[in-house]
């Protein structure tokens, strides 16, 4: 192995069919039994959006497409890797295989342009505890946030208005759009964690470029935890726009980058079926995926250039 660089992507991971949602709901709980119900109320979705999400594969996908680009302009200097949190390829596993590779040198990038501790934070400790587990001795050099690179706010912001054409000309100025991202426990706020700022500066700003004078920020997929977590909530925020009147709603989960299971149900069936319910036209952006423009937007956050 000539390259001197790792590059590390890292990904929540998915099951890739129903009979391994239990154990993928095990690895995500830390090694905590789930209830049987709890266990069939995860499977009940995937089997709504056809058994599995396509996440593993687009991100293997952005690695081999990352892997062209960086050889077409720094050949023999980067080698891409990925890995999941929660599940094959697990984040360890890939660390090891670095290491065997005489690779010593990782940049690290988690596919989520928004820094939290518990979510950005968790990919680096994974690699932190394989380090010290495998005696890898590799150097990270993680990369905790890029939600304020010029091209992901114009990707995002060229796929709003590609998603306003889902309207019909004539409404298009009554859309009221809709950023929404993952949530997370409210404790993160007493660590001051600067996840919701992020993610109000960076609606802000792709706002702002767009000149949008109805937009909102809510939360979506908040976990069954007991505890508190970040809201608004989107379902309660969708019942606001109603009661206000709103009839179009153009959704841009813009903190998340791949179709999984927080897109593809908790969007595409939940929230559209709370839509109907209220008399709303939902629709959303495409996520960015394995474009080509997203692989360039990663080559240019990993290179600097």
């Amino acid at each position: 192995m000539s390259a001197e660089t790792a590059v590390l992507l890292m990904a929540y991971g998915t099951p890739n069919a129903i009979d391994e949602v239990e154990q993928y709901y095990i690895n995500v709980r830390g090694g905590r039994m789930p209830t049987p119900e709890q266990v069939e109320n995860l499977s009940a979705r995937y089997r709504a959006v056809g058994g599995h999400t396509p996440l593993t594969t687009l991100t293997k996908s952005v690695t081999d497409q990352l892997q062209a680009q960086l050889d077409a302009e720094f050949p023999d200097q980067y080698q891409v890797y990925f890995g999941m949190k929660y599940w094959h390829p697990l984040i360890p596993d890939v660390v090891k295989q670095i290491h065997a590779d005489g690779i010593s040198k990782v940049i690290g990038l988690a596919l989520a342009p928004h820094y939290s501790k518990i979510s950005i934070g968790g990919y680096q400790k994974q690699v932190d505890r394989a380090n010290e587990e495998f005696n890898t001795n590799i150097e990270l050099q993680m990369i905790n946030s890029w939600q304020e690179q010029p091209k992901f706010r114009n990707l995002i912001a060229s796929r709003i208005s590609e998603a306003l054409a889902l309207f019909p000309a004539d409404v298009r100025d009554q859309v009221t759009v809709l950023f929404s991202a993952h949530s997370l426990p409210q404790r993160v706020l007493a660590w001051g964690d600067p996840y919701p700022e992020e993610l109000l500066g960076s609606a802000k700003g792709i706002a702002e470029m767009l000149e949008l004078h109805d937009w909102r920020f809510t939360y979506q997929s908040q976990g069954e935890t007991g505890e508190p977590w970040l809201g608004p909530d989107v379902l309660d925020t969708l019942a606001e726009l109603a009661a206000e009147g709103k009839k179009y709603v153009l959704q841009v989960p813009f903190g998340f980058v791949c179709d999984h299971l927080e897109i593809l149900y908790d969007i595409d069936i939940e929230g559209k079926h709370k839509a109907n319910e209220l008399g709303l036209q939902l629709e959303r952006i495409r996520l960015l995926n394995d474009d080509p423009a997203f692989v360039d937007l990663l080559k240019t956050v990993v290179t600097g250039q």
